[in-house]
């Protein structure tokens, strides 16, 4: 069992930057598949990028070249730096794991096992 916690949404304007932070607590963080995802209301959940154990993360083309995800195993903590942010980015994020393995990605959320509570993040044009 993991618990995670994001951290790090508020409001910036448009070409802002925001850091999100997913502290995980329970197991050894390093050991799972974490991911990122959002959601607006009236619409499902998206998602925004996922980091495995190996090789390099994938992202959404929507957010491609503006977010980077990485993780801090020392500090059991995933951060999804998000830069030169759009309205469109405006979203409440999830953060979510799994220690599944699979083939094909993590592009689901029924592909993850564990989820934060979420953390609102807006843009303002």
């Amino acid at each position: 069992q993991v618990q995670l916690v994001e951290s790090g949404g508020g409001l910036v304007q448009a070409g802002g930057s925001l850091r999100l932070s997913c502290a995980a607590s329970g197991r050894t963080f390093s050991s799972y598949v974490a991911g990122w995802f959002r959601q607006v209301p009236g619409k499902e959940r998206e998602f925004v990028v996922a980091i495995t154990w190996s090789g390099p993360p994938y992202y959404a083309d929507a957010v491609k070249g503006r977010f980077t995800i990485s993780r801090d195993n020392a500090k059991n903590t995933v951060y999804l730096q998000m830069n030169s942010g759009k309205p469109e980015d405006t979203a409440v994020y999830y953060c979510a794991a799994t220690i599944r393995t699979r083939s094909g990605g993590y592009y689901k959320p029924g592909e993850y096992d564990y989820w934060g509570q979420g953390t609102q993040v807006t843009v303002s044009s």
